[in-house]
């Protein structure tokens, strides 16, 4: 079962941490530069695509972290396990409590509307700020679970 579980635990937390780091190198830095409409409308965009796929991933790989806890042949490795696990509901958490309210106001904006108050309100920074936490936090957790399956193989 351990056999099993390795590759797919590494598959997940990869590909969600990779995805993750894609925006920050990548999609913020454009967001960061586009006018209000262009904003809200690629916010739209994206989070349709990311969110029914992120949050799947995520969870799916924390489960997976929690049944290695209980299987993983050595205590070295339970333990790693387990700290990669915590890590990922830590971004899980930073994701439901932080980012998606943001994209949940971004997009009930009218992108042809821009409120008047709109450099005050403007949430891009806060949400890069909070995007990039988890995301250092799903690449600590990627390392841990490579370092918890050395300890198994």
């Amino acid at each position: 079962m351990v056999r099993v579980l390795l590759p797919l635990v590494l598959f997940g937390n990869g590909l969600a941490a990779g995805i993750m780091f894609s925006t920050v190198i990548g999609v913020v830095p454009w967001m960061l530069v586009q006018p209000y409409d262009r904003y809200v409308l690629a916010t739209r965009f994206l989070w349709s695509r990311y969110d029914p796929f992120m949050p799947v991933v995520n969870a799916l790989t924390c489960v997976l972290d929690i049944v290695l806890v209980f299987v993983a042949p050595t205590n070295t490795s339970r333990m790693l396990f387990g700290g990669a696990a915590g890590l990922l509901l830590i971004v899980m958490t930073i994701s439901v409590v932080k980012n998606v309210p943001v994209n949940r106001y971004v997009t009930s904006l009218d992108p042809d509307l821009r409120p008047t108050d709109w450099e005050e309100r403007d949430p891009r920074m806060r949400w890069r700020n909070w995007n990039l936490t988890r995301t250092v936090l799903a690449l600590i957790a990627f390392g841990v679970n490579a370092g918890a399956t050395t300890a198994v193989v």
